[in-house]
């Protein structure tokens, strides 16, 4: 068989007899049916015999053609957890909904309504048996997704008692709350488990003496642990927004069509104690500490605003810290490690690419690109609701929380494997040690009484000239103290100078305390979460 065609983005196989397409799908109704020959066997003839045939078809024998050959989510397929998957799969997503009307269901018999415990069983039993084929040929018909699934629910449990007194968002939106706050605490639990990696990493490194860079420029000295607690730092800061964020993340509960809890109201005789009490059984049901008391027919969507600027906020620390060792990488003071096997280039064999580093960056990027849909859903709603956010949000949530922990998945791998090379660090330190201390010399030439500009002016002048020689290969050796013992200005002989340089080589500032300080804001996390530290990131590709 030959590709010779696509319809609907999909190929069409070409075959000499249609009989064998039918047999290479079984869903078709009579695989066994003689359908004649196709044209003969040339690319024109295949491609026009595949259209007539197809044409001649009803087109629902075709639906598991089509699925079989669906475009996958890259995301989720490619990066993401089994964890997050499951939340917001198809099938999860239907369970979900059900478990919320059998609650529904429950506290309204509980308050009074009549609905047998015979039909909250059968609600039950049938729970789990998803058929997305037959909730889709549904909807078909009704074109609206919660009518399909409502009957579907219905003809499988043999009643109908569900949806009372609900409007379609009140299931909705209800779930896809649900979604993002079990996806949120899954990531924080990914969050504190990164912390603990770079609290480990921190310590293992925090007397590596390395160049520090600013503008990647050669600055001043510091350790590698001190640079590995710096980003540790900001990632904390984005767990202090998460944790914010699930403490008071509002549900927007049972509200009806507008907001006013009409229908519910309805149901109980205009008695709103009891359709207030509804509202509370199911959201202690959903586990979400808040709730809106006064929404419209959806969410505000800066909730949602909120939620995809706390992922990219999250992204932030361990993006930077990849991007700084994809820089180290290039100079070869540090790597992400390379496993056994690994590839770095199709035609370059010595190639080791900080790949998995470059991807934490995309994924970065991406959630920024998420962040700037939810920005354009907040502030634009009219009235009290209308489904106009519906195709972004179906986009937007689940692929946010599919980036995020494809992230972490990949930040995790590359904190267990990550390697700093001394030997190489130390060359390094040696060729720019002279100027990393240029400061420390200028307070000891104000201390001996120089002004300061003086003496900033001196030994600019001399640094500047320092680097260029060693650029031309004029000098191969950097001999800027001697330079700048022989300036008058600077009232410091070379003894003083060398003896500078040689404290200098362990003088890193408060870096090894600083270093401390972030060990024990991430342990006091460990103490909340030990099982954070159990958690270890799936293979990546």
């Amino acid at each position: 068989m030959k590709y010779v065609g696509k319809t609907k983005g999909n190929c069409v196989k070409s075959c000499r007899r249609a009989d064998d397409f039918l047999r290479e799908y079984p869903y078709v109704e009579d695989p066994e049916q003689e359908t004649g020959n196709l044209l003969p066997y040339a690319p024109l003839g295949q491609l026009i015999g595949a259209i007539q045939f197809v044409l001649a078809r009803p087109f629902h024998q075709f639906d598991h053609f089509l699925k079989s050959n669906m475009i996958p989510n890259i995301l989720a397929e490619r990066y993401a957890s089994s964890e997050i998957k499951s939340i917001w799969s198809a099938e999860g997503r239907v369970v979900l909904e059900r478990e919320l009307w059998i609650a529904v269901m429950i506290a309204q018999k509980q308050l009074g309504l009549d609905i047998s415990d015979e039909a909250i069983s059968a609600y039950q039993a049938v729970k789990d048996q998803v058929n997305l084929e037959s909730i889709m040929e549904r909807e078909r018909v009704t074109r609206h997704d919660v009518k399909a699934r409502i009957e579907e629910f219905c003809d499988l449990a043999g009643h109908q008692h569900i949806h009372k007194g609900m409007t379609s968002r009140d299931l909705t939106e209800n779930v896809e709350q649900l979604q993002v706050y079990r996806s949120l605490q899954i990531i924080q639990t990914r969050t504190i488990a990164a912390l603990a990696q770079l609290r480990g990493a921190a310590a293992k490194w925090q007397d590596l003496f390395i160049t520090a860079r600013t503008h990647n420029v050669a600055a001043q000295p510091t350790t590698f642990g001190k640079r590995l607690a710096m980003f540790g730092e900001e990632l904390l800061i984005g767990l202090r927004s998460l944790e914010s964020l699930l403490e008071n993340y509002p549900v927007r509960g049972l509200k009806g069509a507008v907001g006013t809890q009409m229908d519910q109201l309805s149901l109980f005789n205009g008695n709103y104690e009891k359709s207030n009490q509804l509202e509370l059984l199911v959201v202690e049901h959903l586990g979400i500490p808040q709730r809106f008391e006064n929404v419209g027919q959806v969410y505000p969507r800066s909730l949602d605003l909120r939620t995809v600027n706390c992922l990219t906020e999250l992204a932030s620390g361990p993006s930077s810290l990849c991007k700084t060792l994809r820089l180290m990488a290039g100079h070869e003071t540090a790597s992400e490690g390379f496993a056994k096997g690994q590839t770095g280039s199709s035609a370059m064999p010595h190639k080791m690419n900080s790949r998995s580093s470059e991807r934490v960056n995309g994924f970065h990027t991406i959630l920024k690109g998420y962040q700037t849909m939810a920005a354009g859903l907040a502030g634009d709603q009219w009235n009290e609701g209308d489904v106009s956010c519906s195709v972004v949000r179906r986009v937007m949530l689940p692929d946010a929380f599919f980036a995020i922990d494809g992230l972490f998945e990949t930040f995790l791998t590359i904190l267990g494997q990550m390697d700093a090379y001394p030997a190489v660090i130390e060359k390094e330190n040696n060729h720019y040690l002279p100027f990393l201390l240029t400061t420390t010399i200028m307070m000891e030439a104000v201390k001996a009484g120089v002004g300061r500009e003086t003496a900033h002016h001196a030994i600019k002048q001399h640094a500047v000239a320092t680097v260029n020689d060693l650029r031309e290969g004029t000098i191969s050796q950097n001999d800027l103290l001697s330079r700048l013992a022989n300036d008058e200005r600077l009232k410091l002989d070379e003894a003083t100078l060398r003896e500078i340089l040689e404290n200098g080589r362990n003088n890193v500032g408060a870096a090894r305390q600083q270093v401390q300080q972030f060990a024990e804001k991430v342990d006091a996390y460990l103490e909340k979460f030990p099982e954070a530290t159990q958690y270890t990131p799936g293979g990546i590709l």
